[in-house]
């Protein structure tokens, strides 16, 4: 048995074509913007969408527009109040999860609405081991646990063998279908892989849902780590969370 540990990684984040910007700007009106640009191309991307939908890259432009906002983050703070959620769906963020445990992919693809899941297939990849992080509430009986778990890995090792799985000529298809079956002897709490990409709004979200108190102990452990990501990468898209000192990440703008 290998004790883990979960791991956040950002792989992806949203980049701007600044040839595609300028055509758009000039063929609209609104090349000015280009220079007072700022923030990461996430947040830039977001202030774009937020501008496309009033016209507002310069007064002027739209009759109806006298004055407009030129500090970014004063900009999108007012799309936070304002509650204009959907322009933060523009900028998608990717995520490899490390070693997180089956019990959180499970809830971590519940939140469909603005993601995407590619996690590590047990109907391919053989439990030749099972890594597996012993959850605080079960330390006091931790020796007892790791016991179990060594048994249960014992027992994937062992099945192997005796099905004959790494003889010559063993069909894939036989594997395969051996492989699945294992995976029902497997723990829910083992160690797993997944990848997930989010956009902003749905981050947001998901941030305070799984922080909160009443949230699983590991999501709560995992997402802490998630937002302080998001925060370094686009502060500007989550300038209105606060972290408590339990690891709950509060968002003074609410839902948008």
């Amino acid at each position: 048995m290998r004790e883990t540990t979960p791991q956040v990684f950002l792989i992806a984040r949203p980049a701007l074509d600044p040839d595609g910007l300028r055509g758009y700007l000039e063929a609209v009106g609104g090349a000015s913007w280009l220079d007072r640009r700022a923030g990461s191309d996430a947040e830039a991307l977001v202030e774009f969408a937020g501008r496309a939908c009033y016209r507002s890259w310069e007064p002027g432009l739209n009759p109806n527009v006298t004055r407009i906002r030129t500090d970014q983050r004063e900009y999108l703070d007012n799309v936070l109040a304002s509650g204009h959620g959907s322009v933060l769906e523009h900028a998608s963020f990717t995520f490899a999860f490390r070693d997180v445990s089956r019990v959180f992919t499970h809830e971590l693809v519940r939140h469909r609405a603005g993601s995407a899941f590619s996690q590590e297939s047990l109907r391919y990849v053989r439990l030749s081991e099972i890594g597996f992080r012993v959850p605080p509430a079960l330390e006091p009986m931790r020796e007892r646990v790791i016991s179990i778990v060594e048994q249960l890995e014992e027992l994937q090792v062992r099945a192997a063998q005796e099905l004959g799985l790494d003889e010559d000529g063993v069909p894939f298809a036989v594997k395969k279908e051996a492989t699945s079956a294992l995976r029902r002897l497997a723990p829910l709490g083992l160690s797993t892989d997944i990848v997930w990409t989010a956009n902003a709004r749905t981050l947001r979200h998901v941030i305070a849902l799984r922080t909160a108190p009443g949230a699983e102990e590991e999501l709560r452990l995992v997402f802490d780590m998630v937002a302080s990501i998001a925060v370094a990468e686009a502060p500007s898209l989550f300038q209105d969370f606060t972290r408590e000192a339990d690891g709950t990440w509060v968002p003074a703008r609410g839902r948008v």
